[in-house]
């Protein structure tokens, strides 16, 4: 898909998928979406951690780029992989939308009313294990441009308690 050319989404008219100033491809609202509107599931193939590790890192140009979504079960959800146009929805610490998971399925929801036009964007809150080095963030890097932006995509760690 060129820069310059939408794609409206089938079956859902409230979005199209065309080039993003964040990065790649973005998810766009085709008109106006209320707030707490449902707008699209997080499609694609359900796979286990095991699969996702074996998936992981097969781009040599950008190997930390993936389209995996976590479920509370374990499972994970690859976009990549009989994936839909909600895996182009890009991140943003100041997010206009928020994935929730609903009996095994995670839809998108609107945080509050989008301007037809506007970037649909959802906090990632990447959770990764290793320690949070400043290549680790760069490897993670957030582009969505806003006042409070934490230039990661990972989730703030949590500071551990004192025993």
């Amino acid at each position: 898909m060129s820069s310059s050319e939408a794609k409206q989404v089938p079956g859902n008219d409230l979005i199209v998928v065309r080039h993003s100033k964040v990065h790649g491809n973005g998810v766009f609202a085709a008109r106006k979406i209320p707030a707490g509107t449902r707008i699209i599931e997080y499609g694609g193939a359900r796979i286990t951690q095991r699969e996702a590790d074996r998936r992981s890192g097969k781009d040599p140009e950008n190997p930390f780029h993936t389209f995996f979504f976590s479920l509370e079960s374990g499972k994970l959800i690859d976009g990549g992989d009989q994936g839909n146009d909600a895996r182009w929805i890009n991140h943003s610490c100041e997010p206009n939308c928020e994935a929730q998971e609903e009996h095994g399925h995670v839809y998108i929801h609107a945080l509050r009313d989008l301007r037809r036009g506007e970037e649909l964007n959802y906090d990632y809150g990447l959770i990764v294990e290793e320690r949070h080095t400043p290549a680790v963030k760069r490897a993670y890097e957030c582009r969505c441009g806003s006042p409070d932006c934490r230039h990661t995509m990972l989730a703030p760690k949590r500071p551990r308690r004192k025993a």
